[in-house]
């Protein structure tokens, strides 16, 4: 796949069949839309592309992240697009909805076909719509096809519908609507050693600014400690209440069953599968060691259950 992180013309000489969108955690309904471009493609001879855009992380416009940059770009090429169009947001923002259709699909994409969910907008201050997208795409030649809205449990699959989920701790139903486990791949970093001290070393992740994080407590989750091993794993995520009293300080840590190396700097992706329990503050330390441990077991015999341990 062809990445290209400016507002610039994608290579090559055959017209695109391109699907629009932010796709902020690649989700089944953005799967539908992404899907039926590339599908549409291999049928008219076309090349299949995906127009997004990149937001900084203190921009809310579209909420707390859901996935990084790069789970973005590696989930959107095993859909099996060929150009991965993701310049910043404030390239093409200011464009009038006529100027994007000529100047960026229909010039710098080469479009013949665009996909896009019912929702759509586009152009300066989100003036433009799917109607006046298929009313300006038109006279130009360029095919519009609106992707229904994905639909799960009686409603729409939305980035907002899944944030809220992982607010809640509702892990199922944030999988179900990505289509795929939801999963953290941020950089290890040294903490103060405690659990190593205490026989049970943890790897500690910290959410950037400007993602969506989950509800505080202890998951069931997934380690991957080398390409393609993955490892069951106890996840807690908050305070540290029994060590830690600044509250306002929240932490990502993961114990990893079986596992003794060292991750220092690398960023492992962590799959969260169960929610266990809340956050809790334990009389001494015996008490918290024995919640991380009996979570680990939990996590074994899930994944057991499930054919991966």
């Amino acid at each position: 796949m062809q990445v290209y992180n400016a507002l610039t013309a994608l290579r090559g000489e055959k017209s695109t069949s391109i699907a629009l969108g932010f796709f902020d955690g690649v989700h089944i309904g953005h799967r539908a839309v992404i899907d039926a471009a590339v599908g549409y493609a291999r049928q008219q001879g076309l090349e299949p592309a995906v127009f997004t855009f990149e937001l900084p992380l203190k921009n809310a416009i579209k909420g707390g992240r859901i996935c990084t940059e790069e789970s973005k770009r590696r989930e959107i090429e095993a859909l099996g697009a060929e150009h991965y169009l993701a310049p910043p947001f404030e390239e093409f923002c200011g464009l009038e909805p006529e100027d994007f259709v000529h100047k960026v699909l229909a010039g710098l994409c080469r479009a013949k076909a665009v996909f896009c969910g019912s929702n759509f907008t586009f152009g300066k201050k989100a003036a433009g719509d799917v109607a006046l997208l298929k009313e300006l795409c038109g006279p130009l030649g360029i095919r519009v096809f609106e992707v229904p809205m994905t639909i799960w449990r009686n409603a729409p699959v939305s980035s907002t519908r899944i944030r809220a989920a992982l607010a809640a701790g509702d892990i199922p139903s944030v999988n179900a609507m990505l289509g795929r486990p939801y999963q953290i791949e941020f950089s290890v970093q040294h903490g103060q050693g405690l659990g190593k001290t205490l026989g049970i070393p943890t790897i500690n992740q910290v959410f950037p600014a400007g993602y969506a994080t989950p509800k505080e407590g202890v998951y069931i989750t997934l380690a991957m400690v080398a390409p393609g091993l993955w490892l069951p794993s106890a996840t807690g995520f908050g305070s540290r209440p029994t060590v830690n009293r600044d509250g306002s300080i929240l932490t990502c840590e993961t114990f990893i069953a079986r596992y003794e190396g060292d991750l220092y700097g690398e960023c492992p992706q962590v799959r969260f599968y169960e929610y266990l329990a809340p956050t809790q503050k334990f009389e001494n330390l015996d008490g918290l060691i024995g919640c991380v441990q009996n979570a680990a077991e939990k996590s074994i015999a899930y994944h057991r259950s499930q054919g991966r341990a």
